[in-house]
């Protein structure tokens, strides 16, 4: 009977039909006992603390209007919180500060990173099996294009919410050091009009948001820090490290160092605009200075065959008909 069962799967879905059968068979299971696994009771001091809370809470908050409350997407992934992020301290935390430098600041998104991963590596797997299957049936595929063309799509898919999360990290640093030196100028404007070093910052948060928004919230997030009481080296500190820029983190380090010390804040600020205004016409000149060798390569593809054609061609095509007359 075994032995049927197997000669009909290679009838109908070729050599690596029974094995196919077999890893469709473990991916439906799986994918049906997956909500058995993630289903996680909730702890009684849990339930007793959530209970208190939504009794001491405001109508807004019943309601899921805030941002991350109840009713949001932030409790219907908590529950499987212990599949969806890092257990271990130091994961999770640098999982949520590369997801900061990408943008992502919301209270769930490392939890939504990861729930990415899953759905794009799970869906990407069941199109490559589904292709697989489609291009089996119609000729002989061979064993090593059966297992590309199946676990790379899934693969694909496990990294591509990695890849976007990396792609916007450099976008937004990129903004943030062509923005600086202008931000730089004017916190160096607003402190020799007399504002604070606080005012300064909320000024430069307010203007910057239409050309530069990622520095824009940058500033923003110090002002708000400081305005709830934080002391301000921290929050320089924090910024520092949030945004993974070498000029950001030379500027804290001023600003810091200036505080200690007791220095003009103003003639800090005014050294260290001057030396970004300076990176920035080296950064452009470094590119001016890239272009001819990127060009190289184009010119030699696009110029050289066509100049070779032009100038050797005639001489060719006069040989040909000479040996041709022989």
């Amino acid at each position: 009977m075994i032995a049927s069962i197997y000669q009909f799967f290679v009838d109908q879905l070729g050599p690596m039909g029974p094995l196919m059968v077999i890893g469709g068979l473990g991916l439906l299971l799986i994918l049906l006992t997956l909500p058995i696994m993630l289903k996680k009771a909730p702890e009684p001091f849990d339930r007793i603390k959530s209970q208190r809370d939504s009794y001491n809470a405001p109508v807004k908050d019943k309601q899921g209007l805030r941002m991350g409350g109840k009713g949001g997407h932030s409790d219907k992934l908590q529950k499987f919180s212990t599949f969806l992020e890092p257990q271990n301290a130091e994961d999770m935390s640098a999982a949520r500060l590369k997801l900061h430098r990408a943008g992502y600041r919301s209270k769930n998104a490392v939890q939504l990173f990861h729930f990415a991963q899953l759905v794009f590596g799970i869906g990407f797997l069941l199109l490559g099996v589904v292709y697989t299957l489609i291009t089996q049936a119609s000729a002989d595929v061979p064993t090593h294009i059966v297992v590309l063309s199946t676990i790379g799509p899934g693969a694909a898919g496990y990294y591509l919410p990695q890849y976007w999360v990396q792609r916007r990290m450099q976008q937004r640093q990129e903004e943030i050091v062509s923005g600086f030196p202008d931000a730089l100028d004017m916190m160096l404007v607003c402190v020799e009009a007399g504002q604070s070093l606080d005012q300064s910052i909320m000024r430069i948060a307010k203007e910057s948001r239409a050309g530069y928004p990622a520095l824009a919230d940058e500033f923003d997030t110090v002002a708000q820090e400081v305005k709830a009481g934080k002391e301000r080296v921290m929050v320089l500190k924090d910024m520092s490290e949030r945004v993974g820029i070498a000029d950001v983190a030379s500027f804290v380090t001023t600003l810091v160092q200036s505080a200690t010390f007791g220095t003009s804040i103003a003639e800090a600020l005014r050294v260290y605009s001057a030396e970004m205004r300076d990176k920035r016409v080296m950064r452009a000149e470094e590119k001016a200075n890239k272009l001819p060798t990127k060009l190289t390569l184009g010119t030699m593809l696009f110029t050289v065959p066509p100049l070779m054609i032009i100038l050797i061609g005639p001489s060719v095509h006069g040989i040909s008909k000479t040996l041709g007359g022989f």
